[in-house]
């Protein structure tokens, strides 16, 4: 944050609420912050200066009147560009939605108006928070603050950089595979993605509603804990949303850990994944600092994480296919090649395979009972250090850790855990039960107070430059015909009523021996179980 401002929502709420601190120059000085800044980490889509002046001296006149809403009262946020704003563009950060203005708000930012939040603006993410980063749509992607030659993860890439950047003291993200939990885990702040059917996803522009999450991102667990307390709660216009109680999750903080059984999920970091030997490091570190704290640590095996990561693609590109079908019949070419990677794969995928893959995630959710029997949380290594920004981080299929905990809907957040030799962040991710969430906030606080990264160091912009653009990669050109794949894209994407052009159906005939080997894996394995579409985490109670 810059200097003389409090760092965190908690410090700012006290100083607001006190009247000692004004949210209109708060909102002028951050605001000021963006201009000087943004152009290092293009965060922001849309700064909505105007709006935001205009809440600040709402908030700022009721809390002169005696009228304070609660912890989020005149402080400013930014929101994914998927979030539905009414009057304001949502783009998706996609050329399909680059003039869509909704008429209505998510639920999500109503709830933050309510508790008297002041929208700073629309943040960049990958296109329609599905793969990137792309260097072929309207908007260059988020640079990382840490070092604007450096990587973000995604999608929820600009709510990350804004927040280490420090324009604004929380942001929302989503979340369908990793996609707060990686930007976070990169750009050194927390984010969580709560459980599934928690937090309402009206009015947020879906990418796949078997998987998709909203949640928070913010300088502390703290802060994640007011915000969750803001945003959370029944939603009928969501047909995932559940009743389940509301906890107070600011009061589920606590300092030490005694008694906490912690399974350590080793095989996802030190068998699968390439991860950074710093990052190992940190790891290890963490899990002493949780030791120390008086957690019982043991132990213990999930699937691989390749498991899991079959069982996604094979749910969200059909979903994600469904829900852009139009699109992509009508204006293919409005889609960035990266998108276009992993969603015309859907076409190859047949509606046996799609529910054979909910039926194995059933079987994943049903295996993990005995688990939580015996563990009050889960650990594993995060992300980081990030690398350089490059086309080629765009690569498909990968291995994601943090894929798994959203194919089980469980609650998991990322907590800074140290910095790389090159003073880029590290993390660890803390996962817990469904509905879980308080519990899961209480134990990543306790690890944060006990160790502090996140207070250590802040992003040096005033020393960055603007980078240098980057070139989108070539197009595709020519297609393999020996293989017999040509054929076999050419027929299963004209049965779908696509109509690609050379350059388009050359990158489907790239991806798809990927997705038949994904195919060859998943058939047949799921028994007798009933598809996850049943399960009790996504009924209404």
């Amino acid at each position: 944050m810059p200097s003389g401002l409090p760092r965190t929502i908690a410090e700012a709420a006290r100083l607001i609420e006190t009247r000692a601190l004004s949210p209109v120059e708060l909102v002028r000085t951050l605001l000021e912050r963006i201009e000087a800044f943004d152009s290092v980490t293009s965060s922001f889509l849309t700064v909505t200066a105007e709006e935001a002046l205009v809440q600040a001296r709402q908030a700022e006149s009721e809390a002169t009147k005696g009228h304070y809403r609660g912890a989020l009262h005149g402080i400013p946020f930014g929101a994914k560009d998927n979030y539905e704003t009414r009057g304001i563009r949502t783009t998706g950060h996609s050329r399909v939605y680059e003039h869509y203005v909704p008429r209505e708000n998510a639920a999500v930012i109503d709830r933050l108006y309510e508790a008297g939040a002041v929208l700073m603006g629309k943040l960049a993410l990958h296109e329609l928070a599905h793969g990137g980063p792309s260097f072929d749509l309207p908007w260059p992607p988020a640079r990382n603050p840490w070092n604007p030659a450096h990587f973000t993860g995604g999608s929820s890439s600009g709510s990350a950089a804004a927040l280490a950047a420090g324009f604004a003291y929380f942001s929302l993200g989503s979340d369908t595979g990793g996609s707060i939990r990686t930007p976070a885990s990169l750009c050194g702040v927390v984010g969580m993605k709560p459980t599934f059917g928690l937090v309402s996803r009206q009015g947020v522009i879906p990418n796949c509603w078997s998987l998709d999450h909203c949640g928070p991102l913010a300088k502390s667990v703290e802060d994640c804990a007011i915000v969750m307390q803001a945003i959370c709660g029944y939603d009928s216009r969501d047909r995932s949303s559940t009743r389940a109680p509301r906890p107070d999750f600011r009061a589920a903080l606590r300092r030490d850990l005694t008694g906490i059984r912690v399974g350590v999920v080793r095989h996802f970091w030190e068998e699968e994944g390439g991860v950074d030997a710093e990052l190992a490091r940190s790891t290890e570190n963490a899990l002493q600092v949780l030791r120390g704290l008086g957690a019982r640590l043991e132990d213990v095996r999930l699937r691989p994480v390749g498991e899991y990561c079959d069982i996604w693609t094979l749910i969200e590109a059909p979903e994600t296919f469904s829900i852009q079908r139009t699109a992509l019949i009508e204006r293919p070419q409005d889609f960035g090649a990266v998108l276009l990677e992993r969603t015309l794969i859907a076409c190859l995928i047949g509606a046996a395979d799609y529910m054979d893959a909910q039926r194995v995630r059933a079987c994943m959710v049903d295996e993990m009972q005995s688990v939580w029997e015996k563990f009050d949380v889960l650990v594993t290594a995060g992300a980081g250090p990030a690398p350089p920004l490059s086309p080629k981080l765009a690569k498909w299929p990968s291995l994601n850790r943090y894929s798994p905990f959203a194919v089980l809907g469980v609650p998991a957040i990322v907590v800074p855990s140290g910095y790389s030799n090159d003073g880029l962040p590290l993390s660890i991710q803390l996962v817990a039960k469904p509905f879980g969430d308080a519990a899961l906030l209480g134990v990543a606080h306790a690890y944060e107070q006990a160790t502090r990264y996140a207070e250590q160091r802040e992003p040096r912009l005033s020393q960055a430059k603007p980078p240098e653009p980057i070139a989108p990669p070539p197009k595709r050109a020519g297609i393999d015909t020996s293989t017999g794949i040509s054929d076999l894209c050419e027929r299963a994407a004209a049965n779908a009523g696509l109509r690609l052009k050379a350059e388009e159906l050359a990158i489907l005939c790239g991806a798809a021996p990927h997705l038949l080997e994904m195919l060859r894996r998943v058939r047949g394995i799921a028994g007798s179980a009933e598809p996850a579409s049943v399960f009790p985490i996504t009924s209404r109670l």
